[in-house]
């Protein structure tokens, strides 16, 4: 396995980043960059170009000898929905908005059971 594998797979896991991601993000088969990541298959210049690019890095980021990942900061909810890179102000406001979206879609359902169950209370008599 090669240093620019071992890098980025440490930073994967640092930042709890899905192979799935990085395979959407760069067009790369989730197969073939499997076999890349685990270092069955051997990385093309291109792929690390690809696969830098989908981390916001150039390649000779993950190319260091003494390559470390500095530890992720704890994130606030609204963070979560853009956690590969930096939220700009207009992507925390969508996340807020999603945040409340979900909020009421839960209080929905669970008023929804309510009324379920007290409908079907008064149909058996209770």
């Amino acid at each position: 396995m090669t240093k620019y594998v071992e890098n980025v797979n440490a930073y994967l896991a640092e930042t709890k980043i899905k192979q799935t991601y990085i395979s959407l993000r760069t067009g790369i088969d989730t197969k073939k960059l499997s076999r890349i990541l685990t270092g069955v298959q051997d990385i093309s210049a291109t792929d690390m170009e690809r696969i830098a690019g989908a981390l916001g890095e150039k390649a000779e980021f993950f190319l260091s000898d003494d390559f470390c990942v500095e530890p992720m900061p704890d994130f606030e909810p609204e963070r979560i929905f853009f956690y590969g890179e930096e939220p700009t102000p207009e992507q925390e406001r969508i996340a807020e908005k999603m945040q409340e979206l979900l909020e009421n879609i839960d209080e929905v359902m669970s008023a929804k059971l309510l009324f379920l169950h007290l409908a079907e209370g008064v149909m058996n008599g209770y």
